[in-house]
């Protein structure tokens, strides 16, 4: 007798890329794709997008050409996420597969999400998230975290995986 395998939530198909996320999971893409909006179109200030933004220049010595940097590439950094996120939110609206472009997109916007919330929740190499307590008042917010992070594994997973 077969045994049932359940889909990928990310998988390559012929004719591009799909997404297997249930009505849930894409509410809830959604709305945290919708607040990661928020949060580039707000103060460029906030810690949380900061990180979206990393210095291009880390010296002490080069403070004024990152300040240069960003003072020149921000605007341009900001609408590239954010039309990231508006493929995104359109894609998971549909079913058609979709296309490379579409999928590097879901990644840039599930990669931003991973690093606004693992900069809120201070996430870091040598934190091992299954020690997290059930009873830790951000409990909900490093499931969330984990559920991104394997998401983006098996985006990952799909673009180097080529169908027969």
């Amino acid at each position: 007798m077969p045994r049932w395998v359940p889909k990928p939530p990310v998988e390559r198909v012929r004719n591009g890329y799909r997404i297997n996320l249930d009505v849930e999971e894409r509410d809830v893409l959604h709305g945290l794709l919708g607040q990661l909006r928020e949060l580039l179109l707000g103060p460029g200030d906030d810690p949380l997008v900061r990180r979206l933004f990393p210095a291009a220049y880390h010296l002490p010595e080069h403070a004024e050409h990152d300040a240069e940097f960003r003072r020149l590439m921000h605007e341009d950094l900001v609408a590239s996420r954010t039309t990231s996120i508006d493929i995104v939110d359109e894609a998971l609206r549909s079913s058609p597969p979709l296309t490379e472009e579409q999928l590097m997109a879901f990644l840039q916007a599930i990669n931003g999400l991973r690093l606004v919330l693992g900069t809120l929740l201070d996430v870091s190499e040598e934190m091992d998230l299954d020690d997290i307590a059930d009873d830790d008042p951000h409990v909900g917010e490093h499931h969330l975290y984990t559920f991104l992070s394997w998401l983006l594994e098996w985006s990952v997973r799909a673009v180097r995986h080529t169908v027969d």
